[in-house]
């Protein structure tokens, strides 16, 4: 069984290397700022501390007052594991970095995100709908769609 990594002992490490990249941390997931989500992101990817070399899921969660993306890493070798959040204050045109660059199974994950919530994802190779056909009009995930 994967074991969960503590947010905060997680966030103390990444604050040392990236300062400013953590808002919040709990028992078991860190929230990042959005600017930083791709460096930090590397950083769980590449350290080897770290080595979260599997991407679990990616979706979305609509907060009325923004929206939060939540990622669940996973280090194979390592056999733990870690949620990261990260957050879009702004419903008209919420963003955050790809990650496809750094685990290719991000790619579908990120357009199905997109097509459901509305959420684009900065430097993603093919940002399109997925589900739904290019002139539907909303995303049908939000909790303002009718």
């Amino acid at each position: 069984m994967t074991v969960a990594l503590s947010g905060k002992d997680i966030a103390g490490r990444i604050s040392e290397k990236i300062p400013g990249a953590v808002i919040e941390a709990g028992a078991d997931s860190v929230l990042l700022d959005g600017d930083s989500l791709l460096p930090v992101m590397s950083l769980l990817k590449n350290e080897p501390d770290f080595g979260f070399d599997y991407l679990n899921y990616i979706t979305a969660v609509d907060c009325f007052d923004y929206f939060e993306v939540v990622y669940q890493l996973t280090s194979m070798e390592r056999n733990h594991s870690l949620v990261v959040k990260a957050r879009c204050h702004d419903r008209e045109n919420p963003a955050l970095p790809s990650v496809v660059e750094l685990w290719q199974g991000a790619d579908f994950q990120e357009r199905e995100v997109y097509d459901l919530m509305g959420i684009r994802f900065e430097g993603h190779p093919n940002m399109k709908r997925i589900f739904l056909w290019d002139g539907f009009q909303g995303h049908p995930l939000r909790k303002d769609y009718y």
